[in-house]
């Protein structure tokens, strides 16, 4: 056993806390998934040549469809990730902490192509953070690489990281989310909008949101879709393009949910931030549960933001996240 899986493994130990009789429910992740490195909050950058001590590094599995997973097995629901790692030992660590935590890892494939991603996060207190990656072996995955009997089995079929994803097609993602409805499932998606393609991403999701329940945009990405900088009218253009709500997370300014029929708008809930990495990836998680449970959207929303804003309480994206007791005892007491 490697010495970073070692640490990795003593800092997230969540299986005690997770009940799997009691959580029939299925999930599937499917998308980009990373090797993590994350640096513990720096007072500045070091200086050519200069060494610089910190406190110990943070190793986990990361990208959309983990943490985005993680987050669901904390609330205790059963998840499978789908998505491709290189034939390395980056793709053993990812492929043994997923497991650790309770992830079922049967949809991860291995590249033959390319190695394993990695990220370095390099946060500066004051500043926003600064990151070192490779996209490795997610650019070769693929529809083909999602197993049909996991959709089919699936109640939830969760996309995350979509138009990163080179080899993910429109029309193949679009069948995709088709069959996944057509088996009763509910559809969410979740994308990272490359800076200058703004057009060429539009282009690919007008494909694919008439067939998502739910889209998932941050206001930077929502605005990059849209040439809009007011949410509302953000969330008027996407929902235009088919899909049934979109839910538009707005940081320290809350959340906004938007369909047909009726929008509804959350404040941030307080907490200490420490680190904000994942924070929409548990957001996404905490919605995921609420649809689970044929909650309201109201309180499908609230709760989706104390799950997201849990995350920004500890250094990496899983270490703070609450249990369903915890984020319902805070929204008790909110």
């Amino acid at each position: 056993m490697r010495a970073c899986e070692v640490a990795c493994w003593a800092v997230f130990d969540y299986i005690e806390d997770v009940s799997f009789v009691s959580a029939p429910q299925g999930v599937v992740c499917a998308g980009v998934l990373v090797a993590d490195l994350f640096i513990p909050p720096l007072a500045r950058l070091p200086a050519a040549g200069e060494l610089m001590a910190t406190q110990d590094f943070l190793a986990d599995s990361g990208g959309c469809a983990a943490n985005t997973a993680t987050a669901l097995v904390k609330l205790g629901v059963k998840v499978t990730v789908a998505g491709q790692v290189g034939n390395d030992l980056f793709g053993d660590f990812i492929l043994n902490d997923l497991q650790h935590k309770g992830v079922d890892t049967a949809g991860i494939s291995r590249s033959s192509h390319h190695g394993t991603s990695k990220t370095v996060i390099l946060p500066v207190t004051g500043e926003d953070r600064r990151y070192l990656h490779t996209f490795g072996a997610n650019a070769d995955f693929a529809a083909d690489d999602i197993a049909p009997n996991l959709i089919q089995q699936a109640q939830v079929f969760c996309v995350g990281g979509y138009l990163i994803l080179p080899s993910l097609r429109a029309d193949a993602l679009s069948a995709l989310f088709q069959q996944a409805r057509s088996s009763g499932a509910r559809t969410v998606l979740d994308v990272v909008v490359p800076a200058g393609e703004q057009s060429a991403a539009r282009s690919a999701l007008a494909e694919v949101l008439p067939h998502v329940d739910f889209f998932l945009p941050n206001d930077d990405e929502a605005e990059r879709l849209t040439g809009e900088t007011d949410p509302h009218r953000q969330a008027q253009q996407l929902l235009q393009l088919g899909c049934g709500n979109v839910v538009i997370t707005l940081g320290e300014h809350g959340a906004l949910l938007m369909n047909h029929d009726e929008a509804i708008e959350i404040p941030a809930f307080p907490m200490t931030i420490v680190d904000p990495s994942g924070a929409g990836d548990a957001f996404a998680a905490g919605l995921i549960m609420g649809l689970l449970e044929g909650w309201d959207l109201t309180r499908t929303l609230r709760f989706a933001s104390v799950i997201g804003a849990s995350a920004c309480t500890a250094l990496g994206c899983n270490a703070g996240l609450f249990t369903r007791p915890q984020a319902e005892a805070f929204l008790a007491r909110s």
